[in-house]
């Protein structure tokens, strides 16, 4: 840290753009659009599908997902300067008019990018833009509801993104049935992600009147039911492998048996009470939403 802020402006504006657009979400949105492409591949070893076809839907992404970020950001720099200090908005990196300016070029791009690309890639950018939208800004604010905030983050994160990408990289219908496999998993995985992101943050929350299901139910509920929902995941995903086409079952059961157990190993270590604990078990329940990015579009390449 000491190293970046001593270094030239540019290094320290690039850096805090960086924390602006929220890593964790960057990675999961830059291996959706390659694990997406990677399965229409595998779906089909006769669709002309170049390396190049991936640039335009990743910036379209990309910039809807720092636009997504960001407003959040905006909207919650008093509750970030409690649970989030570190953010450029709540630590004073940069200013609002400089996030707002961010936040809307973002979603310029996104949109442009997608109209360009055709139906699909547009209505999954719209869609996810305003669902984003209704996340964040008043008088709408759904994250305010532990309902609506999950039904917007896994709405997003598990419909919308992987069927729109399919049907972009596909050309349009059908839909196969390991693509709704993933779409599934990744609907009810990011549930989890849903419920168990806002664990960290219970004391900015608490202050700010954001009725969180942690703070409805207590950590220990959350940390359980978070747990429940994963390990649903992967056993169903074990359970049907042998069912979906073009799949290498074997490798998709040990992979997620072992995507399994490292969660429940890992889930016996942490202590509720450590914030600092929380968060890296969070972090570490991302890792496992990228890795399912790599994971499936493997198994369909080989099978």
């Amino acid at each position: 840290m000491n190293r970046i802020s001593s270094s030239n402006p540019i290094q320290r504006y690039l850096y805090a753009f960086w924390k602006f657009s929220r890593p964790h979400t960057i990675i999961g949105t830059s291996l959706s659009v390659l694990g997406l492409y990677l399965i229409v591949l595998g779906s089909d070893r006769q669709l002309a599908l170049p390396p190049t076809a991936l640039i335009a839907p990743w910036i379209a992404c990309i910039c809807g997902n720092i636009y997504i970020v960001g407003l959040n950001q905006l909207e919650d720099i008093a509750i970030d300067k409690i649970n989030k200090p570190h953010l450029p908005l709540a630590s004073g990196e940069f200013s609002i008019w400089q996030g707002r300016a961010i936040v809307f070029l973002s979603g310029m791009i996104a949109i442009a990018v997608a109209i360009s690309q055709g139906v699909y890639l547009a209505g999954m950018v719209g869609l996810s833009l305003i669902l984003g939208t209704l996340y964040s800004l008043p008088p709408v604010r759904l994250k305010r509801f532990p309902f609506w905030a999950s039904f917007c983050i896994f709405t997003v994160r598990g419909a919308i993104v992987n069927l729109g990408l399919f049907l972009h990289f596909n050309q349009g219908f059908p839909i196969p049935a390991n693509v709704w496999a993933l779409t599934i998993f990744i609907l009810v995985f990011t549930f989890a992600i849903a419920i168990f992101k806002d664990m960290p943050d219970t004391e900015g929350d608490r202050q700010y009147n954001i009725r969180t299901l942690t703070l409805k139910l207590g950590q220990r509920p959350v940390f359980n039911l978070a747990r429940a929902v994963l390990t649903v995941c992967y056993l169903s995903i074990v359970a049907i492998a042998f069912f979906l086409p073009n799949v290498n079952a074997p490798f998709l059961i040990l992979s997620h048996l072992m995507a399994l157990s490292s969660m429940w190993l890992r889930s016996y270590k942490i202590d509720l009470q450590d914030k600092s604990e929380v968060t890296r078990f969070y972090q570490f329940i991302w890792k496992l939403f990228f890795l399912e990015y790599l994971i499936f579009p493997a198994a369909c390449l080989l099978g």
